[in-house]
């Protein structure tokens, strides 16, 4: 038996022999995730990233017991002048899509980082927590209660999560420091990098460095390290959609994180501290779990279903003549459109395709970063319930 307080406590780290189901299995994800990419252009990939970005930061905190709207999401995003109690409400909903924001941006710039790394961990959690209300940073289950600062890893409280006992706070670094490099993927192939992910996710959890916050720094994780796998589809997936709905109910996710901690159950699981037969289930049903996501929003996305629906959201929710499904399927497919073009496009005349061009501006379907610059697509959240079912149910 390791003895409790060494790092090799939260081993197996890695399946050695990871088995037919997972091997096949990452094959299936490397294919999904490079057809979701492809599908779209890619600057009609990055306004639709906005969208899943949302749907992330729902069902993330849905997993905390915080139900946000997806709706109220988007709205307070809309509105820099919501008011400071309105915004309070809604912190951590809008601080998930803030550092998603940035994660997404960092891999764009190619300065992504390690995702294991302490460092990039502790800027995840502190990123989050930046400018928090007093209310979110006092931990009151501790004895005596106080006040946890963004970035800083648990010092002198210990915590139980249920049934497990993590790693007690002053052997935090040494934790964070091995699971760094055990899970570092410079140097890793892809199949092994998205195995790594999965493993990962639990050990974190596992170690449990910060007082509170960490189910969303490593779902966060988690999404960073799909990025640097290559499946990530420039965030056009989200893996707390499927965390948090599971294969066959909602209970799943908390159920295998559970199991996971098991320890070894005799000499025919492993030579770790760890059950290596929990962690191999883990393992295949978080893959699955990703896999199911990466499929469902390729359906979503898929054109000719797509702008069939675009169609009926334009003439029957915006009530707007079929020309304006010309100009937005137009610019979903080019990525953008010179204001310019709107007539050529539409066939309308040059006034009535201005006007249309501005209405479609103004429901927020189009947007424009300048007042006259080219147009490109914009999803609200409101209009995905018609474009995207079920995406955020």
């Amino acid at each position: 038996m390791v003895p409790a307080e060494t790092t090799g406590r939260i081993e197996p780290t890695w399946l050695d022999r990871p088995g037919e189901v997972a091997v096949d299995l990452v094959a299936e994800i490397s294919a999904a995730a490079a057809a979701l990419e492809a599908q779209l252009h890619p600057r009609t990939r990055k306004s639709l990233a906005k969208l899943v970005r949302v749907v992330e930061s729902h069902y993330s905190h849905l997993i905390e017991g915080r139900p946000f709207r997806p709706v109220d999401i988007d709205s307070a995003l809309e509105s820099p002048a919501l008011c400071d109690e309105r915004r309070e409400s809604l912190f951590e909903a809008l601080a998930h899509v803030r550092v998603q924001a940035e994660i997404d941006e960092r891999y764009r710039e190619g300065v992504l980082g390690e995702a294991a790394d302490l460092s990039f961990l502790r800027w995840i959690h502190r990123a989050f927590y930046e400018g928090a209300p007093e209310s979110l940073l006092r931990i009151e289950g501790a004895s005596p209660p106080f006040r946890m600062v963004p970035g800083e890893l648990r010092n002198a409280y210990e915590v139980a999560v249920g049934l497990h006992q993590p790693p007690s706070s002053e052997r935090l670094t040494d934790f964070m420091n091995y699971f760094a490099q055990r899970y570092r993927f410079e140097g890793m192939g892809r199949s092994k990098r998205i195995f790594n992910m999965a493993t990962a996710h639990h050990r974190f959890a596992y170690i449990h460095p910060f007082p509170d916050g960490n189910g969303r720094v490593g779902r966060l994780m988690s999404h960073a390290m799909a990025l640097a796998a290559g499946i990530g589809a420039q965030g056009l997936w989200s893996i707390s959609r499927g965390l948090a709905r599971g294969l066959g109910d909602r209970s799943e996710y908390k159920r295998m994180m559970n199991h996971s901690d098991m320890p070894r159950q005799g000499d025919l699981d492993g030579r770790g501290n760890l059950s290596e037969r929990a962690l191999r289930e883990f393992v295949e049903w978080f893959l699955r779990v990703a896999l199911d996501q990466i499929q469902f929003m390729h359906g979503l996305f898929e054109p000719d279903t797509f702008f069939a629906r675009l169609q009926v959201y334009i003439e029957r929710d915006l009530a707007l003549r079929p020309e304006a499904r010309a100009i937005a399927e137009h610019v979903v497919l080019r990525g953008s459109m010179a204001r310019g073009e709107a007539a050529r496009v539409s066939g309308l005349g040059e006034r009535v395709a201005r006007d249309l061009l501005a209405t479609l501006i103004d429901r927020g379907l189009l947007l424009s970063d300048t007042p006259k610059g080219p147009v490109h697509f914009n999803v609200r959240v409101e209009a995905a319930e018609v474009l995207f079912p079920r995406i955020s149910d």
